[in-house]
């Protein structure tokens, strides 16, 4: 009869062969953090990029968020030529907040985009409408969400760093509002799951297919994106901006994926089931990436950050008393002690990407590793499933049917 020492030996050793690649590929990626680029900061425009970019911004019910947004928008200087709004119908007073703001800054230009067609996501097809609506003068085309919160200053930093650094496409990671427990508790390690897979935010990726991309703030050339046919590529896709960014990048353009928490603040969700929900449901990226990317990237996200706090405590548990000497289990115990340790490291890289001042029971911010094993859980239901129903919207099964 096999006794448990000898099954406790069998399972650390198959864990240890899982678990150890996928260490070595962590590894591997955040030792490029210390060369990682500075965050964009804010900047005084110049001259030579008066009227340079058409802002479009897609909505659809956005009336209790907006509002940070257009006053942001509206502090832009002359870099800026147009502000596109292009709405989806709303029923919540989103026109009339627009209409409001154009009052007082004519660069606002309210549009509604045509019925959704077949094979279309709601918002790359409002921000191709909004591409297609845009003055061709522009140089620059920068999308951006009604949920994000601009800082003065940011289209300047923008452009500022891709232009000196040659970039064609340029998005920004912003700064995350938190006001609640649960979700101080979740965001953080939902946030982790793409930290875990990608290089870190000023760190390019030379491989297009792992390129990483935030379409709260997507700025491009605008001869590129017209390149590229708009949107037209990403149409289908949950994460159009992962999408479309690889795209470009595969078709040889420089991509960039920066730091933006000096000039960009976003308020995503109303709290952790919000926040499971909605953003839950495009982290897995699989409309971006090949089957054996999306089911690699679930092998690295099990093995070193699902995986760690459930075998020490199983350890703990099971084998209070583990001999100290080089057996597997305790090998085992070693290695994911290593792993826990270095996510609550990460926990202090990642604290200036939010802002806990308006938080309550804001220090569940530290206890965020202890919801790794829910946020990797979140990924596979993702990856499993196909979204219904984005932001209000139901889809059938031809997507935009």
């Amino acid at each position: 009869m096999i006794d448990t020492w000898t099954i406790a030996n069998a399972i650390s050793l198959i864990l240890l062969v899982i678990q150890l690649p996928a260490t070595a590929i962590l590894l591997s990626r955040l030792l490029k953090g210390p060369s990682r680029q500075p965050p964009v900061a804010p900047q005084n425009p110049t001259p030579d990029i008066l009227g340079c970019v058409s802002i479009v911004v897609p909505t659809l019910n956005e009336a209790s968020r907006i509002s940070p947004l257009l006053t942001g928008l509206s502090r832009q200087s002359y870099e800026v030529r147009e502000i596109i709004v292009v709405d989806s119908r709303s029923s919540d007073g989103t026109p009339d907040l627009v209409k409001a703001a154009q009052q007082k800054d004519p660069r606002f230009r309210l549009i509604t985009d045509d019925p959704l067609p077949p094979g279309w996501v709601g918002r790359p097809w409002a921000l191709h409408n909004g591409f297609l609506q845009s003055s061709e003068a522009s140089e620059w085309f920068l999308g951006m969400d009604a949920d994000t919160q601009p800082s003065p200053g940011l289209v300047a930093g923008s452009i500022e760093t891709a232009e000196s650094q040659g970039y064609d496409l340029v998005s920004l990671s912003p700064q995350f509002i938190l006001k609640y427990p649960g979700e101080c508790w979740l965001q953080p390690a939902l946030l982790m799951t793409l930290l875990y897979r990608f290089n870190p935010a000023g760190v390019n990726s030379e491989q297009p297919e792992r390129v990483m991309a935030n379409g709260q703030c997507f700025l491009c050339r605008r001869s590129v994106l017209a390149a590229v046919g708009g949107y037209t590529s990403a149409g289908h896709s949950f994460c159009d901006d992962v999408t479309l960014a690889r795209n470009i990048a595969a078709s040889g353009y420089k991509v960039g994926f920066l730091d933006g928490a000096k000039v960009l603040k976003v308020r995503m969700y109303e709290g952790a089931l919000e926040t499971w929900k909605e953003w839950g449901r495009s982290l897995d990226l699989k409309d971006a990436s090949s089957r054996a990317q999306l089911w690699g990237d679930l092998w690295l996200l099990t093995s070193v950050q699902a995986l760690p706090l459930i075998v020490i405590l199983n350890i703990l548990i099971f084998f209070p008393s583990l001999p100290p000497s080089p057996n597997p289990p305790f090998l085992l115990f070693g290695l994911n002690l290593f792993l826990f340790a270095i996510r609550f490291a990460l926990l202090f890289a990642i604290a200036p990407s939010y802002d806990r001042t308006q938080a309550k029971g804001g220090w569940f911010f530290w206890l965020s590793p202890f919801a790794d094993p829910i946020a990797v859980l979140r990924i596979l239901l993702s990856a499993l499933r196909t979204p219904r129903e984005w932001r209000g919207r139901k889809y059938g099964r031809g997507i935009g049917d």
